[in-house]
């Protein structure tokens, strides 16, 4: 049975092992990511994923969330998305429906962009409730490539909350629009009971899911 969840787990990612980022293929490639690059945010800013568990489209807060949201806008614009995968199923304790699956870049270096700056709750006014998207990262100020969807309200993960040392809570920065049973096949995946380090033992994904693809929807 995997235990109630640690919420500040979320401060210890997985280890790296994606491969590297795909490079395109030629000048037809290098041109369309420079104009999806050049093209201004809207608000919101819709992201469709498309994954091996079924589409997902996400609205992204570019007003209350500007530098998380460009930064995630970043990460798709230049496909580092494509090809990695949600990796980890946190499990409610007592009601294995609701919880938190992650995914992104797993850390790897080589898809990785800097690491931003941390916008918390107090000054997005964006909380964690159902259908949440939100940053995974280390100390404040740590974030890249890596993310977590809610399913069923996570209060614990705003500043505040108390499930981090710091209490500052995680960055979160739009909602899934489409795609919120794609999430929950991904919650309900097999996990490995001994796979994972610290608050993450037990919620690392058999068979991790595969996103194909990351794109701007609008």
């Amino acid at each position: 049975m995997i235990r109630p969840l640690a919420f500040a787990a979320l401060l210890a990612l997985a280890g790296c092992g994606d491969p590297a980022p795909p490079a395109g293929s030629g000048a037809n490639a290098t041109q369309a990511e420079t104009k999806a690059a050049a093209a201004p945010l809207g608000d919101p800013v819709r992201i469709r994923l498309e994954t091996e568990a079924g589409p997902i489209l996400l609205a992204l807060n570019h007003r209350r969330a500007p530098v998380t949201v460009e930064n995630f806008v970043a990460y798709v614009d230049q496909r580092r998305f494509d090809g990695t995968t949600f990796y980890r199923a946190a499990r409610q304790a007592g009601d294995p429906r609701h919880g938190f699956v992650q995914g992104g870049i797993r850390h790897t270096a080589r898809r990785a962009l800097p690491q931003i700056a941390h916008e918390p709750t107090s000054r997005t006014g964006i909380r964690h409730l159902d259908a949440t998207i939100s940053m995974a990262r280390n100390a404040p100020g740590t974030a890249m490539g890596d993310f977590f969807i809610t399913v069923g309200p996570m209060p614990v993960m705003d500043e505040g909350g108390g499930r981090n040392a710091d209490n500052q809570g995680f960055a979160a920065f739009g909602r899934v629009e489409q795609g919120m049973d794609a999430i929950r096949r991904i919650l309900a995946a097999p996990t490995v009971p001994n796979a994972g380090r610290g608050g993450m033992r037990g919620q690392m994904i058999a068979a991790p899911v595969r996103i194909v693809s990351a794109r701007r929807a609008d």
